[in-house]
């Protein structure tokens, strides 16, 4: 007797914004949460999107499989494979399937355990394929994702830093510290930078930002998602090259850990430091985040930048960005 299941859901399809003129052609680059932020506003704009995400996370599911499997970390890269699901029974089924953590039962400790579904998903794919870039568009496929994820390098990366503690004798003490995981908690940093210096770029990145309208910079870990894209030199090579507007958007959640003591303005500073070749057209950030206005003009003009200030935030005071805010905010820049 043959089992019954019930109608399959349909994959949404592709290209249903609405009509008219052409759709904008968007990168966005960070990692993590800040990036989830920026995708799910910015897939509500366009399906000519494309992500480009950092890979040197080594801690937590996507450490592990690093560890053991030599491949690129998949975290973020699901986290923005999540974030491009649309909001419909399928983009939120499989959003939920690629966010799914397991755990095991009490008492048990289980070689799955904290590992997330995408996670594995993912390395499934790069080692049936033997391409990362490959392996993302099926998943994408899969998802019915609106626009396309790319690692910003072939290889994975290691970020580094300098952690900075006040002595009791009021001097600076630099302690070298190594890996995403450990940098993002070390309070004070300086002289970050990216190992292997020179790695290569992933090189559907470079074109994707080579023939984009907008680049779009953040919110995110400013040292840790962020900053990573103009450590890379081919990356940064290619942003100040582009001829698409750059846009930098500010995080609501200015003190971070491995932010200690930076305000918004010393944010834009940092940019300006470590890439002074690179300039940006326009810096979006919500007022309640930015606490000296001249200050943090004066920053924004060192990088060639008009600020834009939008209520961006979620209600209720948490430091979230909400998605429908942020994509009028997006979208009053992109036609302006």
């Amino acid at each position: 007797m043959a089992l019954l299941t019930g109608p399959l859901p349909l994959i949404p399809p592709s290209g249903s914004l609405s009509a008219g003129a052409a759709e904008p052609r968007i990168v966005a680059l960070g990692g993590g949460h800040g990036l989830s932020a920026s995708l799910s506003a910015l897939r509500l704009l366009t399906t000519e999107l494309t992500a480009v995400v950092t890979v040197a996370d080594d801690g937590g599911s996507s450490g592990r499989l690093r560890e053991e499997l030599g491949v690129l970390p998949p975290g973020d890269l699901r986290m923005a494979l999540a974030a491009l699901c649309d909001d419909t029974d399928w983009g939120r089924t499989w959003r939920d399937v690629m966010q799914h953590r397991f755990t095991s039962r009490p008492g048990i400790t289980g070689s799955l355990d904290s590992h997330a579904m995408g996670n594995l998903l993912i390395v499934t794919l790069w080692e049936l394929l033997g391409d990362p870039v490959s392996g993302l568009q099926w998943a994408g496929a899969l998802l019915g994702a609106r626009g396309q994820v790319l690692p910003m390098a072939s290889v994975p990366l290691t970020i580094e830093g300098d952690a900075v503690e006040i002595s009791a004798d009021g001097s600076r003490q630099r302690t070298t510290i190594t890996g995403q995981a450990s940098l993002a908690l070390a309070g004070e940093v300086e002289n970050v930078r990216l190992l292997p210096a020179d790695a290569p770029a992933c090189v559907e990145a470079l074109t994707a930002i080579e023939l984009a309208d907008w680049v779009v910079l953040g919110p995110g870990s400013w040292y840790t998602s962020v900053l990573p894209h103009l450590l890379l030199p081919e990356l940064r090579q290619a942003l100040c090259d582009t001829p698409a507007k750059r846009c930098i958007t500010m995080n609501l959640d200015i003190n971070d850990k491995e932010a200690t003591g930076m305000n918004a303005a010393d944010h834009l500073r940092v940019i300006s430091r470590y890439a002074p070749e690179f300039s940006v057209d326009v810096v979006l950030a919500d007022p309640s985040s930015v606490s000296d206005l001249p200050d943090f003009e004066r920053a924004a003009s060192m990088l060639g930048a008009e600020v834009v200030f939008g209520k961006v935030g979620a209600s209720g005071g948490r430091a979230v960005h909400d998605p429908l805010r942020l994509a009028a905010a997006y979208q009053d820049l992109f036609s302006a």
